[in-house]
């Protein structure tokens, strides 16, 4: 009885206190835009007493069902004062506006290192290419070229190239769909592998800068180097980037491992993993990007300006986004 008592003059004297939180509380939740600033310094007032109470009340051991309310609206007001005020909408524009280009700039010196495999990889195949043409057979998988081979006439070649008679147009999109398979494998392949100390990472993208510079030279054995890349530039700028972008990813992964500095290795890998994460969105968005486009330009246009045009001109865009957004005056 005692308890009882002692349990319903405790509440007697907070409740109004409290049920002025529930109020502010369910205000908050709805927006704090909602909420005046004189609101706002009562609701942080609210909350101590609100927390002070839910401390008596375990001291002096109070009715569950106390407690229970107590717990749950100090809860409530603990996530409207301290958990971000953030929609979804608003942390996706967060992440296209400062997070991505952020995290890509300072991971300037992992994706230098994707790039240069990439590169290095391409040039040595078109190298060894152009001085023995079998070398082809050895970086590109059987059934990849489909008949594009450094030993096809340049007729042939160039009719794989553009649809002119609308006879190649239904090979020449299973070969880029099948080419933009590839490169989504290898681009998820490298991000997971670059924790492996990041040669992985740069062993797959070197494999895929092979099979590009062999592709490319099969071509310009032909005197078609200049159509081939504009054939290449409509979606591979983007595609290619997506690569270099996941390798960095694996980069930043892998240097964690090699070179944590002062961090732990595990502070280290958690460090960069946000970096390396956000990296591995972005050649996501830009493999989906360049499916569309892909998917969209490449039997509509045959032009090798054209196509040129487009590659690069999405190119630059992206890289005038990743080098000016979400840099603070």
């Amino acid at each position: 009885m005692t308890d009882q008592l002692r349990s319903a003059r405790f509440r007697t004297e907070r409740e109004p206190a409290w049920a002025r939180a529930e109020v502010l509380v369910a205000k908050a939740e709805k927006g704090v835009a909602h909420m005046t600033y004189a609101e706002v310094l009562e609701l942080s007032d609210l909350y101590q007493q609100v927390v002070n109470a839910l401390s008596v009340a375990r001291a002096i051991s109070m009715d569950a069902a106390l407690l229970a309310y107590l717990e749950a609206l100090s809860a409530r007001a603990y996530l409207v004062i301290h958990a971000p005020q953030e929609s979804l909408s608003g942390l996706v524009g967060k992440l296209f506006a400062r997070d991505i280009p952020q995290a890509v700039r300072r991971s300037w010196a992992a994706i230098l290192i994707a790039f240069l495999a990439l590169a290095l990889g391409a040039v040595t195949a078109a190298v060894l290419v152009a001085q023995d043409p079998s070398w082809f057979y050895t970086f590109v998988p059987p059934g990849m070229g489909d008949g594009r081979t450094p030993d096809a006439g340049a007729d042939y070649l160039r009719s794989t190239l553009f649809d002119t008679e609308g006879q190649e147009g239904e090979t020449l999109s299973t070969f880029a769909s099948f080419l933009f398979t590839h490169n989504t494998q290898i681009a998820i392949m490298i991000f997971a592998v670059g924790i492996f100390a990041l040669i992985p990472s740069f062993v797959l993208t070197y494999y895929n800068g092979l099979i590009i510079g062999a592709f490319w030279m099969a071509f310009a054995r032909n005197g078609l180097g200049y159509e081939v890349t504009g054939w290449l530039s409509i979606h591979g700028v983007t595609e290619l980037t997506a690569v270099v972008m996941a390798c960095a990813g694996g980069t930043q992964m892998g240097l964690a491992v090699i070179n944590p500095g002062d961090l732990t290795r595990r502070a280290a890998l958690k460090a960069r993993g946000r970096d390396a994460v956000r990296l591995f969105g972005l050649a996501a968005i830009m493999l989906i990007v360049a499916a569309v486009v892909e998917g969209f330009f490449r039997q509509i246009v045959q032009s090798t300006e054209v196509r040129l045009a487009i590659g690069w001109g999405i190119g630059a865009a992206w890289a005038a986004w990743l080098t000016l957004a979400g840099r603070r005056a």
